[in-house]
């Protein structure tokens, strides 16, 4: 996952954007780890009432492999959505490997063509999210630093960490979020 603060200066940068996060866990698409993108995308769509729980509400359903022609030239959109809290449409690629920075590139082609050539006037610039089986924070940052697109990359698990992992990262937080409380009190103190 990306840091707390990368993944805010991220989101900053749109608002539509903090209606995502950057992990999802799909482990009711019951796929093998060995699984292709149409797999991935037929799993979702097959899942569909399951999918938009984990993504959050206010997503409506708009296509799979969502054409839009640029020229005389054909594209597809591996998903596309509706989120009627930000009034805009919400293009997700899909990715089995590992996030790429070219990845971005075709996401920001597929935001373009949405908004000059679906996006209703009364709707908000679409938003865009390639959700990808593994990504290294460093890339995604560098590939994010310079992007004007409202994009954010996000990875999927299959299946939900280990109960003993969780615990530990639970109870690290908690032990993080006390010492920050504490140093908050005494700083308070200070001023008083």
């Amino acid at each position: 996952m990306l840091s707390d603060i990368t993944n805010k200066l991220i989101t900053d940068r749109s608002e539509g954007l903090t209606a995502l996060r950057d992990s999802y866990v799909l482990e009711f698409l019951e796929l093998p780890a060995n699984h292709k993108e149409k797999d991935l995308r037929k799993a979702i769509v097959g899942n569909l009432k399951d999918f938009i729980l984990e993504f959050g509400k206010d997503f409506a359903f708009v296509g799979e492999e969502y054409k839009v022609q640029v020229g005389n030239d054909d594209f597809f959109i591996d998903l596309l959505f509706y989120n009627r809290g930000l009034s805009c449409l919400v293009a997700i690629e899909l990715k089995v490997g590992k996030f790429k920075p070219e990845h971005l590139g075709q996401l920001e082609f597929y935001l373009e063509a949405l908004d000059r050539d679906v996006k209703q006037d009364n709707e908000n610039p679409s938003i865009g999210l390639i959700l990808c089986s593994d990504k290294n924070d460093a890339v995604v940052e560098y590939a994010l630093s310079r992007s004007l697109s409202p994009a954010l990359i996000a990875d999927y698990k299959l299946h939900l960490p280990d109960k003993t992992i969780l615990e530990n990262k639970l109870r690290e937080l908690t032990e993080l979020a006390d010492e920050e409380t504490l140093k908050l009190l005494s700083e308070d103190e200070n001023k008083s």
